[in-house]
């Protein structure tokens, strides 16, 4: 059924990770020639986060769909949970490299694309458990049979 509890924290997760796409992962200032200037990092300016950005965000969206089979739901869930640790240490190496750029930045911020994938992770969690559930319960009505 689609409309199952964690039909919805999967479309969550797959809105959260589609917002990567439209917000800022970071904020940062730089001191060139005496002017502040402000640069961000976005995930279409990193071919590899692009393509995991990607992948995050339509593997909740096939996983929703995959209601008739339980196992590979839970298999496609834990993919998508090694793909959202895998982004969110790709950006986390991003913004620590940015002390070895030529003029480093004076200041710098995380801004809302770098939280959107750890609320994405407790959804996907939260998706998880809830396909164990069903699981569970259609397991505990075929002994009952």
């Amino acid at each position: 059924m689609i409309q199952r509890k964690q039909s919805i924290w999967l479309l969550l997760v797959a809105l959260l990770n589609a917002g990567v796409f439209y917000f800022d992962l970071y904020h940062m200032h730089t001191m060139v020639n005496g002017v502040d200037t402000l640069g961000q990092l976005r995930v279409a300016d990193h071919y590899p986060s692009l393509i995991i950005a990607v992948v995050i965000t339509l593997l909740p969206l096939v996983t929703i769909f995959m209601y008739g089979n339980r196992k590979q739901q839970m298999r496609m869930i834990a993919y998508s949970l090694v793909a959202e640790s895998a982004f969110i240490t790709l950006v986390l190496t991003r913004v620590t490299r940015l002390e070895k750029l030529p003029v480093p930045p004076s200041s710098g911020s995380y801004w809302i694309g770098a939280v959107l994938p750890i609320v994405a992770v407790i959804f996907l969690i939260m998706a998880m458990l809830g396909v164990r559930k069903d699981d569970k319960l259609v397991k505990s009505m075929d002994r009952l049979r």
